[in-house]
């Protein structure tokens, strides 16, 4: 940086392990690795497409945030890499690419971020208040009717024009959805930081987990799903063929067991087709279109009545002392606070933020997951036209196409030679999974460490981190409170899912809600990736798990078998034997 300019912390402009392409302007920038949502290397239709980053700038604009004008997208080596541009940034003068790049995101005038402020201190608040009403009145019931134009649409019979016409739309929906999402996002998270606000200010002894601990849900789509897998776990259980059906080897056997008596066509029929419609709308990694859901193959759903059943989960015991924990905290909290203006304030931020816990796990279900899922399966049914007329062979080739390729393709099948691309990307994929990419490239400032949301991903912790000062000990980020130790499961794919055994401390790159039929099962929960906001932290509150989340290395050292101790109070995690 120049003399007016921030002082570099540290830089990593590339290597001969990890080369970088960068564009003017793009190096000044603080870059981070967006393994929270995509630690995988991207499909190049997704990419494409784009995920949550695409409306960041409709989502600063709305706001009026003083900290950044927009969020954008880098793919490096095949990785999402995602960096802020502050509000009043100086790149505008130093870089006509960037300029002409990005500039018309950024406002103009380099005093922006100090005359924006106030708008977003006035109006934050009146979304806190209100959204939740806006949710349940507006906006959910406009999401459900998107889901219902796509699900109900004929694609068997439909044209590959109209189906082509019907990607145009989902992305519609889709770009629309994730704009919801911020403005959730941002309601949500100020009625977090007003509640912790309060505590700081009237509870100055509260224990650091407490504010955690508020942020619990008992009332959403998650613990509905998981509900409802508890239900056919108590059918299986009090029936003989069912029971009988669910001792084959594998899910695949599984199902052709059910199939083979009247109590297991009744229970495919009445249970599993309409858990597949109603909460198969998911994938390991949400945030892709290369994963098959849930509604496309059962086998998760089998492996996690399977897992009820071995562990004979107790769903309104675990839901019931999840609501007695939450209730805990909130006296907790108020016990001791003094009747008179500051305990009313106390109690109006934290009745604000109670209100809005469910939000985490819905959006996550309608938006994360339930909208990238509709992406795919729409891009499925152009693959099943292209696979008939003989331009591919496989339908999920299409996901390894560019957008604009694939738009050639129905235009003029002739227009490229698609299975030769799709099996060159496949194998580039393949080769760029082998790679370690690091945490952050760029160059590294105090402002960008800053960002507020750079927290999702451990930032600015894991930049200050020091190396582990003995062998055997992993640093990273204390997430839920509480000590445990077993034996570690190494779980990096959707076949490792029913390895998971009762009371095992689960060791994984990251989770999302599709990984919460394990949460039933472990004592624990070390990740690579994540925050004290990220879904493997949330989750494991809500479940009373012990968890460390953004350890950066947790998968490279951990393997399965090993005797692990994870401490969630102090973010250690240490190999035993």
């Amino acid at each position: 940086m120049d003399g007016n300019g921030p002082i570099a912390l540290g830089a990593f402009h590339g290597s001969n392990e990890f080369p970088i392409d960068w564009k003017e302007g793009e190096r000044e920038l603080f870059w981070i690795l967006d393994d929270v949502h995509c630690p995988n290397p991207m499909s190049p239709m997704f990419y494409d497409i784009g995920g949550w980053w695409l409306t960041c700038d409709h989502m600063f604009r709305r706001f009026g945030t003083p900290f950044a004008s927009d969020w954008i997208s880098k793919n490096i080596n095949g990785y999402l890499y995602t960096a802020a541009i502050p509000a009043d940034s100086t790149l505008r003068a130093e870089s006509s690419e960037f300029q002409a790049r990005y500039v018309p995101r950024v406002p103009s005038d380099p005093q922006y971020a100090g005359k924006i402020g106030a708008y977003m201190g006035a109006v934050l608040p009146h979304y806190a208040e209100n959204f939740m009403d806006w949710w349940q009145g507006r906006i959910r019931p406009e999401i459900e009717r998107n889901f219902a134009y796509i699900d109900g649409f004929d694609t068997e019979s439909a044209s590959l024009t109209a189906l082509a016409i019907l990607l145009e739309d989902a992305i519609d929906i889709h770009d629309r959805h994730w704009k919801i999402h911020w403005m959730l996002n941002f309601s949500q998270f100020s009625a977090t930081m007003a509640l912790n606000g309060a505590i700081a200010e009237l509870r100055k002894d509260a224990p650091p987990e407490l504010a955690g601990r508020l942020q619990n849900s008992v009332e959403d789509r998650n613990w509905d799903s998981i509900e409802a897998l508890w239900r056919m776990k108590e059918l299986v259980k009090g029936d003989a063929d069912l029971t009988k059906a669910f001792q084959a080897a594998t899910s695949k056997e599984v199902v052709q067991a059910l199939e083979g008596t009247e109590a297991g066509r009744a229970f495919v029929r009445d249970r599993l087709k309409p858990y597949q419609e109603e909460f198969g709308h998911k994938s390991i990694w949400s945030h892709e279109v290369v994963f098959p859901l849930w509604r496309e193959n059962p086998g998760p759903i089998i492996e996690a009545v399977r897992g009820y059943l071995l562990t004979d989960y107790d769903y309104p015991k675990t839901i019931a002392a999840v609501r007695k924990d939450l209730d805990d905290a909130v006296r907790e909290l108020m016990d001791g606070v003094p009747e008179g203006a500051d305990r009313d304030r106390l109690q109006s931020a934290l009745d604000q933020s109670l209100k809005m816990n469910p939000l985490t796990p819905d959006h996550h279900f309608f938006i994360d997951q339930g909208t990238n899922a509709r992406l795919r399966t729409v891009l499925l049914a152009i693959g099943r036209k292209l696979v008939a007329a003989g331009v591919v062979d496989d339908p999920e080739d299409v996901m390894f196409l560019r957008y604009n390729e694939l738009r050639a393709l129905i235009g003029d099948p002739a227009a490229y030679d698609a299975r030769e691309l799709a099996s060159e990307r496949r194998d580039l994929r393949e080769e760029q999974s082998a790679v370690r990419p690091p945490e952050w490239v760029g160059t590294a400032t105090e402002e960008a460490l800053a960002f507020p949301y750079a927290s999702l991903w451990g930032f600015p912790e894991k930049f200050y981190r020091e190396p582990p000062t003995k062998t055997g000990e992993i640093k990273g980020l204390a997430a839920s409170p509480g000590v445990v130790e077993g034996s570690a499961r190494l779980v990096m794919s959707l076949d490792d899912f029913d390895e998971v055994r009762d009371g095992e401390i689960l060791v994984c790159r990251m989770t999302n809600p599709a990984w919460v039929v394990l949460f039933t099962k472990i004592s624990g929960l070390v990740t690579d990736a994540g925050g004290s906001a990220s879904h493997s932290a949330v989750v494991s509150r809500e479940f009373g798990l012990p968890a460390v989340v953004g350890t950066s290395y947790a998968t490279q050292q951990i393997k399965t078998g090993d005797r692990v101790r994870v401490n969630g109070t102090t973010g250690v995690v240490d190999i035993l034997s």
